[in-house]
């Protein structure tokens, strides 16, 4: 037998083999996902290159979350967003368990470290937004969003007073910036409450929001091919408000959250830091970017005379698909 045909009955032989196994993984595994592997397979350099490149970790600091792909739905060669706040572990930090009461109405502290590679908590932060660590919780379906700042003890545990108002799974979400690197890491982890679950998830996109007697409306596009605006307006009875008061080192703090994951959007205030005692209104404007296009839930903290509010809103990205 000469090399040619000797070639080609070892490329046949391949190709036998490489059928088989397809048939093999059809028998034992479900046919959607062995379906999924092949159209992989076939997938084309650059969509290899640009999955590599879209990994769930966190923005400037390139920690890799080991999570879902953030994916790029920006103009050519833009980097994605950043998504944050998936994993809990990133840039060799890692978010302890989170000590909580275990049933609805249970008083009791809602406690955690963070801790580095050799498993020693860290106990150096630099302040952001007027804060060491911002704590938002958060249930899967959207409700019951609390923005809380614990305090943390000398050995480096975070703690404050908590109790539940209803039951479900809750997000932890940790985010600060450790003093030995200045960048910025949001971490998460995921706690049960125990009891009869009342889930009631965002069914359609809303820009306006009422609480306790003050109207909140969002402005703007939100997009997910490169920074975008929004604006909110905040009045009362329907006059502008113009009495907003300073709250972490803003006139208003904007939180963003991607429905289905809830991975966490860092949003900034657009404006120099205000001075004490210093008020405005009724717009306070933020600069955002959505890592992916799709649905996302955002909460506006702002506060007048002493007291601050929280508004909800949904917004589906620029040209969603």
């Amino acid at each position: 037998m000469n090399a040619p045909q000797r070639l080609g009955l070892y490329g046949g032989g391949l190709a036998a083999l490489f059928v088989a196994s397809f048939a093999v993984a059809g028998a034992v595994v479900p046919e959607a996902s062995v379906v999924a592997w092949s159209a992989a397979a076939g997938a084309d350099g650059a969509d290899d290159m640009e999955m590599a490149g879209t990994g769930a970790g966190h923005g400037d600091a390139g920690g890799g979350s080991g999570e879902e792909p953030a994916g790029s739905h920006g103009q050519a060669g833009a980097a994605p967003a950043p998504v944050r706040g998936l994993s809990l572990e990133q840039d060799g930090l890692l978010l302890s368990p989170v000590s909580v009461p275990d049933e609805v109405g249970e008083r009791g502290t809602l406690s955690f470290s963070i801790t580095s590679a050799d498993g020693a908590a860290v106990t150096e932060f630099a302040t952001e937004h007027d804060k060491e660590l911002h704590l938002v919780v958060v249930r899967s379906d959207g409700e019951l969003f609390r923005h809380v700042h614990p305090t943390m003890s000398a050995d480096g545990v975070w703690s404050l007073p908590w109790t539940w108002d209803e039951a479900g799974a809750y997000r932890v979400l940790a985010d600060f910036v450790p003093e030995a690197t200045g960048e910025n890491v949001t971490l998460g982890r995921t706690v049960d409450v125990a009891g009869d679950l009342d889930s009631r998830p965002a069914t359609a996109v809303s820009a306006s929001d009422t609480t306790a007697g003050y109207t909140a409306t969002l402005t703007g596009d939100l997009s997910a091919s490169g920074e975008s605006t929004l604006t909110a307006t905040v009045t009362h009875d329907g006059e502008p408000v113009t009495d907003l008061e300073p709250y972490l080192g803003a006139f208003g703090h904007l939180v963003a959250l991607r429905d289905g994951d809830l991975a966490y959007l860092h949003v900034h205030p657009e404006g120099d830091e205000p001075a004490p005692g210093a008020v405005s209104g009724p717009d306070v404007t933020f600069l955002t970017e959505a890592p992916t296009a799709g649905r996302y839930l955002l909460y506006l903290d702002f506060k007048v005379d002493g007291d601050v509010h929280t508004a909800r809103f949904v917004l589906d990205t620029e040209g969603r698909r």
